[in-house]
């Protein structure tokens, strides 16, 4: 299907098309069919200007990577490596290098077939499989590797006319300058072709292709020419056996006279396999184009290296003189070393003495190949192709880079260089960037300076495609398609290992500098930019692997008390609503277990909830780095909500163990239904072996009614400032009371424990209050200290309450026989109806019988709370245990003692109880 192609019904009413289909990418403008009201009312237009330029992968792809891959090496260091090496370990060196550079080939087509590339290229590419952190990272460091390529190549192509210019005695400066005003002169020519757009851009490869194949051409019909009387002087013969021979071994000469140098020197010469990779946006079917241009172009090149390191090393002798002289008369060779003697020269004389100025081994320029060549001038009309349109490829690729990086947005200060013009969306800003860094490093005129840093870079580039691969196939994500086959995961890691090995061999300190850039721009956007992006990376399936594998893995772990957490199910409604509650148990379970945050939906309210709220109030715990999931159930009443909860939260040993609730501070001005639905989700927590914690703030938990706060507009109150807590506060001095009544297995103690373990309570101090007799006050003191140290549990004091069995206070006695009077049944009032049928139309409600038998047991909790306020009045926080009901304490009863327990105290109060089991033990096992 043509995208570009209207219907024949009607120019607006478009043919089938893909865009149509593709919106599931984030941050994408998502194109729109014309509705029926468009194509029955609007007029019909012309079609708008031409199509953008798309290129095949002849063109594109396998002609791009093949000039880029050439480059100056072929013509200016080759042969020269073949001589220091010799044959059959110049070959070995080409086939290690292309080894490094298949993988990532197959590693690069793997990725690109594994659904839609667009433009960016290689940062696109890793960016979408790695994710942003590392993607960005390489995509920044990348793009300044491109733009570092075009000065390299600029200024090999100045070396080269500079010298052509001082051998017909032509000098505008000296040495060095010549090469900067060369350099500088011919990456604007460059940039202004860049700025006619890709057509001209491709037209002008074209043309630098042809060139570079009549001089390659040019090369091989040299060699097979008889050579004259004064190429022989100069080393060249023919094609000799002798000459063959001699050259297959090495002959390491000078400081870069050892394998990997020579090794190191050779290998940018395979390093331009990503030019095609690098304009995926401009390619017509990138899928395709992208494998099949890239592994051509790796074989092409390759056997052009190996015809080229055979032919010279089987046609030219390592050392010769250029002295006619040297041809020998006679038939006699005594004296006479190497094999030129066979040939009738003698070269002993310049060999001896070290001072042999022509030969194989005896050149880095281009005048090797112009020696062998049937024309001269092809030759170096070759190395200017191969020069010049390696600069331009790299002029356009960095810009296209950067754009794609520029609109992700993932560093500051760069959307500038994101926008493009005219109709193939030209970087022309990102142009501009790139000209001027390029000529910014071509004043420096010193390939060997420039060399090792573009090299690292390249190199890590090619490790982390193929880590790319490796990984998105190891973490075997359904996601993970490709529709290139030829590739393995091993190979990848291979191309990977080899690649960070090669870099820290070629030269180790621009090796630890690329990486440790790298690290630190990861950080950066790790942990301080943390982009909001979802891409679907490999890291992100590899994380759901590890997280099912370690929750499987669990299933086999027996529980143990030491390695017990309190895994909570806070009821907390929409979070936003109860920030209080949710740091609570946020600031004990964050880093050390599960915290779930559950809301019930009644089914009245079920119309008025909206439907993506999930995310947005996930979103508002993770603004407010709260580490939680969060969980709704539809349900009839809370009991049944808090029921269905209990059962279904968690997953095997990540289950909840303990219910949290906020306190039902309205219970007055309930109805009687409501206070059974709560107080029975307590009785349902309890047989559910679950421990319990109830929150309560002395100005409640739910903070719907301040005037700022919008109930409805939940990504509102997600963006606005948010809502600090006790719980978040990190000023002042801090005291935990803890009112020890019951033994519960020491979850009243393990809380603040961890409480304390954060930052903003690491220096509260905690006191702890346990029931004792005034005849024993130090021995229930020192025997509780005692048990403390031995829990491992630092307190600042133990104090023994001895007055609890004392009569509460009149008024205090009177406001809690004033709170339960709605909720009894008097029994002088019933006339003809006996109290057990009016308890079953209401079971909530207190008999006198009720009120009587647990009269002592409301006496002491009103007790307990003067002696709480009393000793708690500047407290910061207080836990106290809670009491179990017995099973026929009516639930307006119950709820009546909450509130008896923890009313009159200006801090938050928390009631603790325990499933009974240990949570604590002195033991090691």
């Amino acid at each position: 299907m043509d995208p570009r192609k209207t219907s024949i019904y009607n120019t607006i009413d478009t043919a089938p098309q893909l865009e149509y289909y593709a919106n599931t990418l984030p941050h994408q403008e998502i194109k729109i069919r014309p509705s029926l009201d468009v194509l029955r009312k609007t007029f019909e237009v012309s079609p708008e200007g031409k199509p953008p330029t798309r290129f095949g992968w002849f063109i594109a792809v396998w002609m791009r990577c093949m000039l880029n891959i050439w480059g100056v090496i072929l013509f200016l260091r080759l042969t020269w490596i073949t001589s220091q090496a010799g044959i059959v370990l110049s070959l070995v060196i080409i086939t290690m290098a292309v080894s490094v550079t298949t993988t990532t080939a197959l590693s690069i087509s793997a990725i690109a077939t594994n659904g839609r590339v667009k433009s960016g290229g290689t940062y696109f590419m890793i960016s979408r499989t790695l994710g942003p952190e590392l993607g960005a990272s390489i995509g920044l460091i990348f793009s300044i590797a491109n733009a570092l390529a075009v000065a390299l190549h600029t200024v090999g192509f100045s070396e080269v006319v500079r010298d052509l210019m001082r051998s017909y005695g032509t000098i505008m400066v000296d040495a060095l300058n010549d090469v900067r005003i060369i350099g500088v002169v011919t990456v604007t020519i460059l940039l202004f072709i860049t700025f006619g757009g890709m057509d001209w851009e491709a037209k002008a490869q074209i043309f630098f292709f042809i060139v570079l194949m009549a001089s390659f051409a040019d090369y091989l019909v040299g060699t097979l020419i008889p050579p004259s009387l004064q190429k022989r002087s100069q080393g060249f013969f023919g094609y000799n056996k002798d000459v063959f021979i001699e050259n297959l071994t090495p002959n390491w000469r000078g400081p870069d006279g050892n394998f990997f140098r020579q090794f190191a020197i050779f290998f940018p010469a395979c390093t331009g396999i990503l030019s095609g990779a690098n304009i995926s946006g401009d390619l017509k079917d990138p899928s395709t184009a992208i494998p099949k241009g890239t592994l051509m172009a790796i074989f092409c090149t390759t056997l052009s290296y190996v015809v080229i390191v055979v032919t010279s090393g089987a046609s030219v002798v390592r050392d010769a003189s250029g002295n006619m002289t040297d041809l020998m008369t006679g038939n006699s060779t005594d004296g006479c070393l190497g094999p030129a003697c066979k040939l009738g020269w003698n070269f002993t004389k310049c060999v001896q003495s070290q001072a042999c100025s022509e030969g194989l081994a005896n050149y880095s320029q281009v005048l090797v190949m112009g020696l062998m060549s049937g024309s001269y001038y092809l030759i170096v009309a070759g190395i200017f192709a191969a020069t010049l349109s390696s600069a331009l490829g790299f002029l356009v690729s960095a810009p296209k880079i950067f754009q794609c990086l520029c609109k992700d947005n993932v560093y500051p200060y760069i959307i500038f260089f994101a926008k493009g013009y005219g109709k193939n969306n030209e970087p022309l800003r990102g142009y501009i960037l790139t000209y001027l860094i390029a000529v910014a490093i071509i004043l420096v005129a010193q390939l060997n300076i420039i060399a090792p840093i573009i090299s690292n870079f390249f190199l890590c580039s090619y490790a982390l495609i193929n880590l790319s691969c490796f990984h998105a196939s190891l973490v075997n994500s359904p996601g993970w398609r490709p529709a290139f086959k030829y590739y393995n995961k091993w190979t990848a890691l291979y191309g990977a290992l080899a690649s960070i090995a090669l870099m820290f061999a070629f030269t180790w300190w621009a090796a630890l500098i690329t990486w440790t850039v790298i690290s630190l721009l990861f950080l950066y956007i790790a942990y301080l930019k943390k982009p909001n992006v979802n891409w679907g990376s490999s890291i992100q399936a590899s994380s759901y692997n590890m997280a099912l594998s370690f929750s499987v893995s669990l299933t086999d772990v027996n529980d143990h008390v030491k390695n017990f957490r309190p895994q909570c199910l806070v009821m907390t409604g929409p979070p936003q609503q109860r920030p209080a509650l949710v740091d609570f148990v946020g600031c004990f379970t964050k880093h050390v277990s599960l915290m779930i945050c559950g809301n019930i939906i009644m089914e009245p309210e079920k119309q008025t909830q909206f439907q993506d709220s999930t995310d947005q109030y996930v979103k508002w715990l993770n603004k407010r780095k709260v580490r939680s999931f969060y969980t709704q159930f539809t349900a009839d009443s809370l009991r049944d909500g808090v029921r269905y909860l209990i059962q279904a939260s968690g997953l095997g040993k990540l289950k909840p163990n303990t219910l949290v609730l906020g306190f039902k501070s309205n219970w007055m001005e309930s109805s009687p239904k409501s206070i059974e639905d709560y107080i029975h989700a307590i009785y349902d927590t309890f047989d559910s072996k679950y421990c319990l914690c109830i929150l309560r703030m002395m100005d409640g938990l739910d903070i719907t009614d301040h005037s700022d706060f919008k109930a409805n507009d939940i990504s509102e109150n997600i963006n606005s400032n948010q809502i600090k807590t006790v719980f978040k506060n990190a000023g002042g001095k801090k005291t935990i009371d803890i009112y020890w009544i019951a033994d519960d297995g020491g979850l009243i103690l393990l809380v603040p424990y961890l409480l304390t373990r954060r930052k903003c309570w690491r220096s509260g101090k905690i006191r702890v209050f346990i029931l004792g007799d005034e005849e024993n006050v130090e021995e229930s003191r020192d025997a509780m200290i005692a048990l403390l140290k031995r829990f491992r549990i630092d307190v600042t004091e133990v104090v023994v309450m001895t007055d609890t069995e004392r009569s509460p206070q009149s008024k205090n006695m009177n406001r809690f026989l004033e709170s339960v009077a709605p909720y009894r049944l008097y029994d002088e009032q019933q006339e003809g109806v006996s109290v057990q049928e009016l308890k079953q139309k209401e079971p909530w409600k207190i008999s006198d019988k009720q009120l009587e038998a647990f009269r002592l047991k409301s006496e002491r909790k009103v007790r307990l709370n003067e002696i709480i306020r009393k000793n708690s009045q500047n407290t910061t926080l207080v836990l106290v245990s809670l009491p179990v009901p017995h099973g026929n304490c009516p639930s307006a009863l119950y709820i009546a003692w909450l509130d008896a327990l923890t009313c009159g105290l200006h801090c938050p109060v928390v009631l603790v109880r325990g499933n009974q089991e240990n949570v604590l033990t002195f033991y090691c096992q």
